[in-house]
């Protein structure tokens, strides 16, 4: 066997020694691994998670009861609003006034004691403004201070379910009132309906006690348990009633509390739920208010959670975790430290040998002894194979892809057109003893003749305005004496090509959609093409019946509107054509719709000026 030149000799052993470093290192990373960070990570771990964990059962506990003693606090409340609505609706003066039908005088009587009534019941601190629904032909019905019409309670969304309550208190949500003495207030009231005691069946009034915001404000503000969420009321039915507000100088926006934990909130009379995900994952607290049966939630994020958890630590707990890793540090430290020196050394000398011998001994890595920089040569030589491999593979996918779907919606030009030409053949020679036979016959040639173009994918815009007319001369023998067409192409068109088969499903939407189904059922069709700077623009208009521009920009949008089972559904050429041509061309091209019922439809075709000769139209009909 030949010897090694002295570099090479040198290089060698180098590496040998190299591999054995990285085999010696290795040996105290395990053993560090197994014998010290391992176990200590999971006591570590254990130890953190057991005490988070009680921590959190604390801390949740304790909101839990800071929130059910608000609970209690807005339930004494509100059982004091519901006495005093109560004692109103005993008050056999009430239904005197509210039943009696007098004079003038009398109605003013009548207004005084109802404002009596509602002066007593202010007693209660809490109540806002008593207020009573009358007959609106009463005089003083709409003073709209203690007394407001009743033709103004359907404007209120709480007035059906108080209609369907029948006497008994319905409990409102938060909305804005408007006084004639104090202008507009924030209340929620506690509705309930009055009937005639004489005739059960009569309507006499509505009574309702409004009561503050500022008193569900008050209790609701107090629990200052998230600055995420925002402590909320919500009624038996899920349904918001008041929502507490930020705290001063808080600009952030406050987050919802998601449907599902809503649900959960919904089937037991006090708890706490999860919800969320991840950041997300939080806390909402619960508990039912009495006489109302409302829940009073507040959320809290899990990352709030923890920080109340944290701040309650114990210090020995987090200076033994401290302590703890800090360890953990100082031995990883110390091990990476000789490692990493005895790496820097090789690396060095390797950098050094490169410098002073060249890089030809790359060549010769296949005698490299194993180790772990030879296992990185050839992970990330697979991985950059591999990567090469899946980009080529992605890329004839694409391709493919693209190929299928111009061949699909080619191939979805709607045949219901050949039907009819060869039945109208046939009726015609039956009835005119073939003397009109080979001018359609030899009209239908040409016409499939244009538009299989030898199995091209484009054709010359001459030939496609032929195919055009021929179609229209076809129709014409079809439906004589119906419409008339006129078409338009400059010569400075010769000598490019577009996808074949553009013009003919517009110029059939314009005769079949537009001409056929106006009311005289005749009228012209002009088509035009010309070269606009580097593009081509081509228009089919016609002066048929139209239709409404939204359902217009959907055929161009959706395969298949309004199909019928005949063939002749809404103006299936339009997606077709319009997604050709932005195959063909690009998304900046494509077809647009000038269209009204009764004034007609004018189709403009944009798309790119491909020469004949270019290599692009070659390519594209070489597919």
């Amino acid at each position: 066997m030949p010897k090694l030149p002295a570099p090479f000799r040198r290089l060698n052993a180098f590496l040998l020694d190299l591999a054995q470093g990285l085999f010696a290192a290795k040996k105290w990373i395990i053993a560090y691994v197994l014998l010290i960070f391992v176990p200590a990570t999971v006591v570590l771990f254990s130890f953190y998670q057991r005490s988070s964990n009680i921590l959190e059962e604390e801390v949740t506990r304790s909101m839990q009861m800071t929130l059910k003693q608000a609970s209690l606090n807005l339930t004494y409340k509100l059982e004091h609003i519901r006495d005093t609505s109560n004692s109103v609706f005993m008050n056999q003066t009430l239904y005197k006034n509210l039943i009696k039908q007098d004079q003038v005088v009398a109605q003013l009587d009548q207004l005084a004691n109802l404002r009596n009534l509602a002066d007593t019941a202010k007693a209660n601190t809490d109540i806002y403004r008593l207020r009573f629904f009358v007959n609106p032909s009463r005089l003083y019905a709409r003073d709209n201070i203690n007394v407001f019409p009743f033709d103004t309670l359907d404007s209120y969304p709480w007035y059906p379910e108080v209609k369907a309550a029948n006497g008994t208190i319905v409990w409102t949500g938060v909305y804005k009132m408007t006084y004639t003495d104090s202008g507009e207030q924030s209340v929620f009231s506690a509705v309930r309906l009055l009937r005639n005691p004489q005739q059960f069946e009569e309507q006499i009034g509505v009574l309702a006690v409004d009561v503050s915001e500022e008193v569900l404000g008050t209790i609701l503000g107090e629990m200052r348990f998230s600055t995420r969420y925002s402590p909320v009321l919500l009624d038996a039915s899920g349904r918001l009633v008041y929502r507490s507000a930020a705290p001063e100088g808080d600009a952030g926006s406050r987050a919802e509390l998601p449907v599902e934990a809503l649900a959960a909130v919904g089937r037991s009379p006090e708890g706490i739920v999860a919800f969320g995900e991840g950041e997300n994952r939080g806390y909402a607290i619960f508990a039912t208010v009495g006489t109302t049966d409302w829940k009073l939630i507040a959320p809290v994020s899990k990352a709030e959670l923890s920080h109340r958890s944290a701040s309650q630590g114990q210090a020995a707990g987090f200076a033994t975790i401290i302590g703890m890793t800090v360890l953990y540090l100082m031995l990883a430290f110390l091990l990476l430290t000789f490692t990493v020196q005895g790496m820097k050394k090789r690396v060095q000398t390797i950098i050094g040998t490169i410098r002073k011998e060249g890089i030809e001994w790359l060549e010769e890595r296949r005698s490299l002894p194993p180790g772990d920089f030879r296992l990185l040569e050839r992970s990330v030589d697979r991985l950059i194979r591999r990567l090469n491999g899946l980009m080529e593979e992605t890329y004839k996918a694409k391709v493919h892809e693209r190929e299928a779907q111009l061949r699909a919606l080619q191939a979805q030009i709607n045949p219901h057109f050949l039907y009819n030409a060869l039945d109208m053949i046939n009726w015609s020679a039956i009835a005119h003893g073939a003397e009109d036979t080979s001018q359609m016959i030899e009209a239908l040639a040409r016409y499939f003749r244009l538009s299989l173009s030898k199995g091209q994918d484009t054709v010359g815009i001459a030939d496609e305005l032929e195919l055009a007319q021929v179609y229209l001369d076809i129709q014409q023998n079809r439906f004589p004496s119906t419409f008339a067409y006129e078409i338009e192409g400059g010569a400075e068109l010769d000598g490019y090509r577009i996808p074949k088969l553009t013009l003919q499903p517009l110029v059939e939407n314009a005769l079949l959609h537009g001409i056929r189904k106006s009311p005289a059922m005749t009228g012209t069709i002009r088509i035009r093409a010309w070269l606009d700077g580097d593009d081509i623009r081509l228009t089919v208009a016609d002066d048929g019946t139209g239709m409404d521009p939204a359902f217009a920009r959907r055929l161009l949008t959706e395969p298949r509107p309004d199909r019928r089972t005949d063939g002749s559904g809404t103006s299936y050429g339009l997606y077709n054509v319009n997604e050709r041509i932005r195959f063909f061309c690009g998304d900046g091209y494509g077809l647009s719709i000038e269209t009204a019922p009764g004034s007609g439809t004018t189709v403009t075709v944009h798309l790119k000026a491909i020469p004949a000769d270019s290599e692009e139209a070659v390519a594209i009909d070489q597919k």
